[in-house]
């Protein structure tokens, strides 16, 4: 069964408003229902909230702390961290028009919310800056690689933007500076089955089996003895695909704070070392317009961004 849609509410600070179904329960109020299901804030905090406005029913009309629960309706709230990181570093908006949105994306920038990160996320800035509440990403890019970002502007466009990378009709082309291997032939089609770690959080690794993940990569440049500079081409789109291959194949790209190595989760990144992975370029035939979609990021990686810090 299909998710009812989302009633048109405002942003606040960027932020779109979240949904929450309400099922059988034994709450007489709201409020003791917001604070048990979403401990994260504290009852006090929803009680805030409420008495400020930010808690709505499907009418967008504010629900204040003295609202009755009441099972099979649905409420809204605005997602918000009392602090998060700062990320000094800023998108470029490449283009828009009435269908579609692409961002030229920095590193260590989320593309969406979660975890430690709302306002500090692509998604989130963008929705400030252009005012256009249903922005939807088309796909994703990791936290720590920069390029190219897209978004479906209308959501009656939004599946068949997301089905374009669902069936693989998109070109994309990523640059990477990595180790070198004197004895690897390339170009190569490299082809691995790739499963997510039971006992690592966050990292996939190669397993026997047949192949659900596909890059072909190019020798670009040679950067001194150590490293290089690749051209990435993935015709799959598997979690960590080029950042698992590539170290798998003894070629870490620069950076990596995942492969061959996971760092825990609360150590900060270094923002002068950052992953030496580039969303160069994307193109596409659009299947709302017709149009060819060809799209290039305008950032470049740095080999001296390889050096010990």
């Amino acid at each position: 069964m299909s998710r009812p849609p989302k009633p048109e509410l405002p942003l606040l600070d960027g932020v779109s408003a979240s949904a929450l179904a309400l099922g059988p329960g034994p709450w007489a109020l709201l409020l003791d229902c917001l604070a048990e299901r979403l401990p994260l804030v504290s009852r006090e905090d929803w009680r805030v909230r409420m008495a400020a406005g930010q808690v709505l029913d499907e009418q967008g009309r504010a629900l204040p702390p003295a609202t009755p629960y009441r099972a099979g309706r649905r409420v809204f709230y605005y997602r918000q961290l009392a602090a998060e990181p700062d990320i000094p570093f800023a998108e470029t908006l490449l283009f828009q028009d009435e269908q579609l949105l692409v961002a030229d994306k920095p590193h260590f920038l989320p593309v969406t919310p979660k975890g430690r990160y709302v306002q500090q996320t692509l998604l989130t800035r963008l929705k400030k800056t252009t005012g256009i509440a249903t922005l939807t990403p088309i796909h994703r890019i990791d936290r720590e690689t920069a390029g190219l970002c897209l978004f479906a502007v209308r959501p009656e466009d939004r599946d068949a933007y997301q089905r374009l990378f669902r069936e693989r009709a998109v070109d994309k082309v990523y640059e990477a500076i990595a180790g070198y291997r004197q004895d690897l032939a390339l170009p190569l089609s490299y082809r691995s089955r790739l499963q997510e770690r039971a006992d690592a959080f966050m990292q996939m690794a190669e397993v026997a089996g047949e192949p659900n993940a596909e890059t072909h990569i190019a020798l670009l440049e040679r950067l001194g003895d150590s490293l290089a500079r690749y051209e990435l081409r993935p015709s799959t789109g598997q979690k960590h695909q080029l950042r698992a291959q590539m170290s798998a194949l003894g070629l870490p790209i620069v950076g990596d704070r995942i492969y061959p190595v996971l760092l825990p989760e609360q150590v900060e990144p270094d923002y002068t070392r950052p992953l030496q992975l580039l969303a160069r370029e994307i193109a596409f035939t659009d299947p709302v317009t017709g149009q060819a979609r060809a799209f290039c990021s305008a950032r470049t990686l740095s080999p001296a961004a390889a050096a010990p810090g």
